[in-house]
């Protein structure tokens, strides 16, 4: 099992960002670092960033009672249990779904 950090840093190589150790922030392609005091890509915890990972990488989000599933239309297939908090099942789903497609690169 990976680390949320893991996760994360994964997730960030799929959608082309490069993962800064010493900031523990994402760095844009063209060189745009997100400063963590000013802002934390992490789509985790932000529901926004979760959203841009998944129409980025176009990621299918499937969330019904009980469950969340996201798929890639290829190889991934990623599911949460929804309880207590769907909201955060689905980040993680796609988090999970984007860490997947990063191990690949």
């Amino acid at each position: 099992m990976q680390s949320d950090r893991e996760l994360l840093e994964l997730a960030a190589k799929s959608a082309g960002f490069k993962w800064s150790t010493v900031f523990g922030c994402g760095r844009l392609p063209g060189g745009l670092v997100l400063m963590p005091q000013r802002v934390e890509w992490n789509p985790l915890l932000d529901d926004g960033d979760a959203l841009r990972l998944a129409v980025n990488l176009q990621l299918l989000v499937d969330v019904r009672t009980g469950r969340v599933l996201v798929l890639d239309g290829a190889a991934i297939d990623i599911e949460e249990r929804t309880a207590p908090d769907a909201m955060a099942a689905t980040r993680r789903a796609i988090v999970r779904a984007a860490a997947k497609l990063g191990e690949g690169k």
